[in-house]
C-alpha cells in the first residue's frame, strides 16, 4: 500500500477564507484528479467535502486518507491519486504503491451502411474505426477546437511537467566533492583535539534556472492567449520561486501572483481581472523596453516571448530591444502559434526584426507544441 505524503510535502488545506476556501480547494483538487483519469465525479467530491467537515483540515494525513477513501474507485486509481495529491498540495511526488497501467482513451465511430442498401441487414455489428482521441487533440490547433475539446486540453495542461535547466549559483554548500573548505576543516580538527580526521569540502549550490514569460494578449492572439496563460500557470505551480509571467499588449502587467493559485480556473479569473488590455493592440517594442528598464530579472534567465509578431509600433525599436534582451538573457525563446501552420513564413515586421536575436523559434498552437516548449526549459 502506498504511503501518504510526508507532512512537509504539502501545505495546510485549511488556509483560506473558511468554508468557501476549503470548498474551492477541494473541488479544484477533484478537477485535477479527473484530468489524471481518477473518476472523481460530483458524488465522490461531495463525499470528500462531507468527510472534510468532520476533520481538522490542517492535518494533512487526515485529508490525504479522506480523499483516498472517497475519490478512488479501485487499485488502479491509487498511484494517480498519490501523484495528484502531492503535485496539487505541495509540488512534490508521492511514492506510488505500484506503477499504473497506461491509459488510452479510444473513440469508436460506427460506419454507417452505404446508401445503396447493400449492407448486411442480419444484425451483424458494423465495422468500427478506432483512434486515440487524446493523440488527436495533442496535435490539433487550439483555435479550431470546440469548447469541450479546449476544456480537455486545459485539464491536460495543468498536469504538464516542466523540469528546469539547473544552474550553479555563487553560493557554496557542504559537499563530498569540490574545493577544500579550510574553515570547516579547521573547526573539525579543533573539535578532535588537533587531529585531522578528514578534509571538508564545498561546491556551488545548484538551483533551477529562472524562466520569464511574456504573453501577448492582443486581439490577434485572442484564440491562444488563454491557453498560453494556462501553460504559464502550470510552470508557476511547478517552480513558483523561479518563474515570472507578464502580459504584454498596450501595457506591461505582472500576473505571477495571480497564477500562484492552486486551482487553474480561479487563477485565470484573477488574471483576467488584473489585465487591463485584453484583446487590444500590440506595442511589443515599447513594452519590452519597459520590461528591461524596470530590471525585471531577465539577466541569466530563459525568456519566453509568446506572440505572433504583429507590431503596431516601430519594428526597429523591437529589434533594438531584442538585441538588448539577447545580451542579458541566458536564452531567448519565441513562441508563435502561426508557426505550426503549413507554409508559414515570418513576414510581419515584428517577427523579421526579432528573429535575428532569438535562440529558438517554436510553434505554440497545440498541446504537443506546449509540451515541446516545456521540454526546452529543461536543457540548454
Amino acid at each position: 500500500m502506498a504511503e501518504p505524503p510526508r507532512r512537509d510535502a504539502l501545505t495546510a488545506s485549511g488556509d483560506g477564507d473558511g468554508r468557501d476556501g476549503l470548498v474551492a480547494t477541494l473541488t479544484g483538487f477533484a478537477r485535477t484528479l479527473r484530468a489524471a483519469g481518477v473518476p472523481a465525479d460530483h458524488e465522490r467530491t461531495q463525499n470528500m467535502l462531507r468527510a472534510a467537515a468532520h476533520l481538522d483540515v490542517t492535518d494533512r494525513r487526515a485529508v490525504y486518507w479522506a480523499g483516498r477513501l472517497t475519490m478512488c474507485a479501485g487499485p488502479d486509481d491509487l498511484p494517480r491519486y498519490d501523484r495528484c495529491f502531492a503535485a496539487y498540495f505541495g509540488g512534490e511526488r508521492a511514492r506510488p504503491g505500484r506503477p499504473a497501467p497506461p491509459t488510452i482513451t479510444v473513440v469508436r465511430h460506427t460506419l454507417a451502411p452505404d446508401a445503396t442498401g447493400d449492407g448486411d441487414a442480419g444484425g451483424d455489428e458494423a465495422p468500427a474505426a478506432t483512434a486515440s482521441a487524446v493523440e488527436v487533440l495533442r496535435h490539433r490547433d487550439v483555435a479550431r477546437m470546440t469548447a469541450a475539446e479546449l476544456a480537455e486540453i486545459h485539464r491536460m495542461l495543468a498536469l504538464v511537467r516542466a523540469p528546469r535547466e539547473p544552474r550553479r549559483t555563487r553560493r557554496l554548500t557542504p559537499s563530498h566533492r569540490g574545493r577544500l573548505d579550510p574553515r570547516r576543516t579547521m573547526r573539525e580538527t579543533l573539535r578532535r583535539g588537533g587531529e585531522v580526521a578528514r578534509l571538508s569540502r564545498r561546491s556551488r549550490r545548484v538551483r533551477p534556472r529562472r524562466v520569464v514569460l511574456l504573453v501577448d494578449v492582443s486581439g490577434s492572439m485572442a484564440p491562444y492567449a488563454d491557453t498560453l496563460l494556462r501553460l504559464a500557470h502550470a510552470l508557476v505551480r511547478r517552480e513558483p520561486r523561479a518563474t515570472e509571467v507578464f502580459s504584454v499588449g498596450t501595457r506591461l502587467t505582472r500576473v505571477t501572483a495571480e497564477l500562484r493559485h492552486r486551482d487553474p480556473a480561479t487563477a485565470m479569473r484573477e488574471v483576467s481581472a488584473a489585465i487591463p488590455d485584453w484583446s487590444g493592440g500590440t506595442r511589443l517594442g515599447d513594452e519590452l523596453k519597459r520590461f528591461l528598464d524596470r530590471g525585471s530579472g531577465a539577466r541569466g534567465a530563459i525568456v519566453v516571448i509568446a506572440s505572433d509578431g504583429w507590431e503596431r509600433g516601430d519594428p526597429s525599436l523591437l529589434g533594438l530591444q531584442m538585441a538588448r534582451l539577447s545580451r542579458l538573457a541566458h536564452r531567448v525563446v519565441w513562441v508563435n502559434p502561426h508557426k505550426g501552420q503549413e507554409g508559414y513564413q515570418p513576414l510581419t515586421g515584428g517577427m523579421r526584426a526579432a528573429l535575428p536575436h532569438v535562440g529558438a523559434f517554436v510553434a505554440g498552437h497545440s498541446l504537443a507544441a506546449f509540451e515541446e516548449l516545456a521540454e526546452r526549459l529543461s536543457h540548454a
